[in-house]
This record gives C-alpha cells, structure tokens and sequence, in this order.
C-alpha cells in the first residue's frame, strides 16, 4: 500500500512537475528528452501545429523553453528545405527551389555559360585582337583617318612599310587641315591634335614598330617647330619632313637592299622565300632584271596566304621568273634544292631577334639544320632598342573575319576558337645575316645599327 504523502502547495507553471526528478540527477538522454517537452509545450502555447517524433540531428541547436507538460512528446520541425542528396533526395523540393529563382539569377547563369564556352584558350589572352571598327565616329577625328583604320582593320593594307607609308600621308592631310587654335602654338598643340587620330588607327589594329618609330621622329620634328615660323610654312615644313622620311628610310633604303642582296645571288640560285614581303620581292624582280638565271620556291601559310600576292607578282609580265609554291608542310622535302633563304621582317630587336609573319622560325631553323643560309632582309627603321625572347609576349591575332575569308570557315559553330597569330620571333642563332641599307649585319651586331646610322638612339 503506497504511503500517504503530505499534498504539496501550489507551483507555478516554470516549476519541475511533481515526481520528477532533479536535472542533476537526470542522464543526459532525460534531460534531453525534458528539453524536447519543455520546447513542444511552449509551441503549443503559441498555437503551431506539432509533430511527433525525434528530433533532426541536422537541425540546429535551440533554446529551452521555459516550463513543459509531463508526458509530452512532441516538437516542432522547421520548414523542410529542399537538400540535394545522393540516390532519391527531395526531388519535389529541388523542383520548386529551381522554379523560385528569379530571372537576376538566370541571366547570371548564362553569362557564366556564354563566357565558359568563349574562354577559349586564356594563354593567349593578352595578344592584340582589335574590336570592330565603327563607321560612326565620335570625336575630331579625320575623314582620312577614319577611312585608313577601316582598310587596317580589313587587311586591306598589310605589312609593315605599307602601313606606315600609308600613316604618314594620312598625317599629311591632317597636318593641312589642321589650325592652330588661339593663344596656342603649332609646337604645342598640334600634337594633342594628332593624338586622338592615332589611337584610332590602333583601335583598329596595334599600331608595329615602323608606325611608333614613325610617330616619335614625327614628334621630334613637331616639338622643334620655330613658333615663330607662319602656320602654312611649319605645315609645308613638316610635310617636307614626312616624304623625306619616307624617302628616305624606306624608299631609298629598299633601292640599297636590293644591291646589297643582289651581290648575294647567283646564277642558278634556287631562293626559297615565306609568305610575301616587299623588300624581298623587290631584291628578286631587280635579280631577274640583271640577266641573272634564278628560281624561286614560294612557301605560304594560312589564314592570309600571302604568298599567292607574290607569286601573281613575279609570274606576270613578258618574262616571268620560274616559281614554285607550296605549302609550309612541304617544306622538308624542298630545301634539298634550295641555295639561299631571302625572307623579310616585321621588326628587328637589339638581341638579333626577327620579329616576322608566324612561320619564318620554322622555315629558318629547317634551313640553319640544312646549312642552308637564311637572309633577312630588313630596313633599319623596323630597328627597335627593346629586346624580345619569344613570340609569346607580344604578338597578334588575326580578326575572325579575316580568317573566315581566307580559309572559308563560316559554318563553324561558334564554339570553336579560331586563333591564328600573325607574328612569331626567329632566334638569332638561326639567321646568318641581316641585310639592311648599312650593309650585312651578323645577328650579333644587330645593336650597333644606331651607331651605324650616327645615332644614339631611334
């Protein structure tokens, strides 16, 4: 028979229930089990549905309530959010999560697809890759200007002594129309007048080393402008300047080449020759102008093929010179006959490096193995004081649509990069001279061309 007990007072709702015993006499599993109590009784205060059950582990950590009701077994259970798990998880609640999304999240969402599948290859990101050319121009830019950046950036006008001739008589037509603002001098000004005509033309193609060679003996010419001189005369002076300039460095220095390679060739002399330059083709019309028997072997390359231009060239007229043209892959087999290398730069660095049309290393290198001479033919203003190590640094990329033209590939998905770069860097151990308007010039000397020329510097 139980033993009668004396009733206990009234307690308040906070106050442990009546036999139950003290927490620090519970287990931890008791006290756990009072908390879940405790916190389903202060849910039920409040009016929520309850549910029984265990509690989540993964759900996080709580506060207790304060009070609970004996016997109860109940909790509550937040929200079920939709959790990717492997073999049959919440698939309705993935559904819905993935139709909640708003559209801010779905334009990110293509953007990180359209830019994972135009990556392309990154290595190559810093090469120059002009942007369209717009016909709609802001700004004071010239008529002429606009229209050479547009026949740039089309490849209409290529290579290197094309380009910068073509500059410098745009910059002629710019020099006569310009005038001289008020409380201004033609020293001072007219170059922050030539500046933004310039960033044009490189907008539409990096500016080469003949244009920034160019550009600078322009500037110093500028800046020694007699402020004193009348505005017509230091404008019929400057243009004096620039067709001296041409004449000289380009015109005149081609003329010396051309004899100075011409003493190089032979009768009977197999050249083999890459791509197109136009020193070069000048040094082998002036050859077979001389009586001399020569052939010639035309290397080309994709995507511009430049070499059909020069192959047209030295095929037309009354007496054609023999050629043969071929693609860069059979080159192994065509050197076995070839008695001399002639090929042209784009630029020529202090450290005997050439700078030329991507594959004159390949063609140099096959031939130095061949004991083949390589001779390159170069003028002294595509000189440049920097020194370049590798093709990789600096270079340039063929627009796409100078590719598709070329190489009729219009139909590619346009998921498929088209890189072709324009430029690669023969080493100097691979060149047995540079012929310049100074004379021969082993690739070890190449840093005394400004001294030859009575320069310090370009």
């Amino acid at each position: 028979m139980p033993v009668p007990t004396i009733a206990d007072p009234p307690q308040p709702a906070s106050a442990k229930p009546q036999g139950q015993p003290s927490q620090k006499s519970m287990t931890k599993a008791e006290r756990r089990e009072l908390q879940e109590r405790q916190r389903a009784a202060k849910a039920a205060l409040k009016g929520q549905p309850q549910q029984q059950g265990k509690k989540d582990p993964s759900q996080g950590k709580q506060q207790p309530s304060v009070g609970g009701t004996p016997g109860a077994q109940t909790k509550t259970k937040p929200p079920p959010t939709p959790q990717k798990k492997a073999f049959g998880g919440d698939i309705q609640g993935a559904r819905q999560a993935s139709a909640s999304k708003d559209t801010g999240t779905g334009v990110i969402a293509e953007d990180a697809m359209a830019k994972q599948v135009s990556h392309g290859l990154r290595i190559f990101s810093h090469f120059g890759q002009p942007k369209p050319v717009s016909h709609t121009v802001k700004g004071d830019i010239h008529p002429e200007i606009i229209r050479l950046a547009l026949l740039f950036s089309e490849f209409k006008i290529s290579g290197a002594n094309a380009r910068c001739i073509a500059m410098l008589t745009a910059f002629k037509q710019v020099i006569q129309d310009y005038t001289t603002p008020s409380h201004n001098t033609l020293s001072r000004h007219l170059m922050t007048h030539l500046s933004p005509q310039i960033t044009h033309l490189v907008s539409a193609r990096p500016m080469s080393v003949t244009m920034g060679n160019a550009i600078r003996e322009l500037k110093v010419e500028i800046s020694n402008m007699d402020i004193d001189m009348v505005e017509q005369d230091a404008k019929d002076a400057l243009c004096l300047k620039i067709d001296n300039y041409i004449r000289d460095r380009i015109i005149i220095a081609d003329e010396v080449i051309e004899e100075n390679a011409g003493n190089k060739i032979k009768d009977g002399d197999v050249i083999l020759t890459y791509a197109k330059s136009s020193v070069v083709e000048k040094v082998l019309l002036a050859a077979h102008s001389e009586r001399k028997k020569i052939s010639v072997i035309i290397i080309d390359s994709k995507p511009l093929l430049e070499g059909k231009v020069l192959l047209k060239s030295l095929t037309s007229g009354p007496s054609p010179i023999p050629c043969t043209y071929a693609l860069l892959p059979a080159l192994p087999s065509l050197l076995n006959q070839v008695s001399m290398v002639l090929v042209g730069a784009h630029a020529l660095f202090s450290n005997g490096a050439v700078y030329s049309r991507a594959g004159t290393a390949m063609v140099s290198m096959m031939a130095k193995a061949r004991n083949v001479p390589v001779l390159v033919c170069c003028e002294t203003y595509k000189f440049s004081d920097g020194v370049m190590v590798d093709g990789f640094s600096k270079n340039e990329l063929a627009p796409t649509t100078v590719i598709q033209k070329y190489t009729h590939l219009e139909n590619l998905p346009s998921s498929i990069e088209k890189l072709n770069p324009l430029y690669d860097l023969t080493p100097p151990t691979y060149i047995t001279a540079v012929v310049t308007e100074v004379g021969l010039i082993p690739p070890s000397s190449i840093s005394s061309i400004p001294l030859a020329l009575g320069k310090t510097s370009l």
